[in-house]
Formats: structure tokens, C-alpha cells, sequence
């Protein structure tokens, strides 16, 4: 009979996997937002999906993707991190994807899968193999 049980290495590398991989998600979107459309086009962009506030939103957004997602992966701030992303993806459900239906390319599914991975992070944190877990590490001593 298989044991209910998880070893706490195992914990620890499946948050490793879910940062690095939630992480990088963020840092493509973020840098996208960034570096290719720049503050103005996602100014632009949240505008028209109806954002509010789009031209201070859409660089926050950008801006909290990016360097976001590179706290998930080095494992810095992580529940203060994907605490911040998952606000943005409930914003995403909220006033763009939800209207669109479930399945992409515009429906919530992907916004959903984001927002329930930066919540579970918020709530457990990022796991041994972080930064975070270094600094307590070094507190504790």
C-alpha cells in the first residue's frame, strides 16, 4: 500500500519544479511586456481590454511579471512575490479572460493554472532549495 505521506525532499524539489517553471512563465510575459511592446504598447494594450488605469497597471504589470517571476526562481520573497502575481492574475480573470469563456486562446484557463500555482506558493512558500530558505537558514543561527 502506497504511503500518504510526502518526504519533505520531495516537497522541496516539487515546489523547486513549480517555481521554476511558474517563474519562467512570468519572466517570458513580463519581458514581453517589456522589452518588445515597452510601457506604452501595454498602456495601450490594457486600454483597450479595458483596463483600468491602464497606463499605471499595464508597466506595473509588466514590471511585477518580470522581476516576479525571477523571484520564483531563485526562490527570493517568494510568497511576497506570488502573492503580487496572483493579485494580477485574479485582475487578468477578472476583467479580461473571464468574459472570454474557459479554453484559450482568450478564455481563463491559463490565468486560472497561473493564479492557483502563485497561491499555492504564497501559502507554502518556496521550499529548501531557495534563497528564502538560506536566509532563515543563516536568521536561525
Amino acid at each position: 500500500m502506497p504511503s500518504t505521506t510526502i518526504s519533505s525532499r520531495r516537497l522541496d524539489v516539487a515546489l523547486a519544479i513549480l517555481r521554476l517553471a511558474v517563474g519562467a512563465v512570468f519572466i517570458a510575459h513580463g519581458g514581453q511586456k517589456l522589452f518588445v511592446y515597452g510601457f506604452d504598447g501595454v498602456a495601450g494594450a490594457f486600454a483597450q481590454m479595458g483596463v483600468p488605469m491602464a497606463g499605471i497597471v499595464g508597466p506595473l504589470v509588466a514590471l511585477l511579471e518580470f522581476f516576479g517571476g525571477i523571484a520564483l526562481v531563485v526562490g527570493l520573497l517568494t510568497r511576497v512575490a506570488a502573492l503580487g502575481l496572483a493579485a494580477t492574475m485574479v485582475g487578468a480573470l477578472a476583467l479580461v479572460h473571464a468574459s472570454a469563456g474557459f479554453f484559450l486562446p482568450n478564455g481563463s484557463e491559463f490565468a486560472l493554472s497561473l493564479l492557483a500555482a502563485t497561491l499555492s506558493l504564497a501559502l507554502v512558500g518556496a521550499g529548501s532549495f531557495a534563497i528564502d530558505a538560506k536566509i532563515a537558514e543563516r536568521r536561525a543561527h
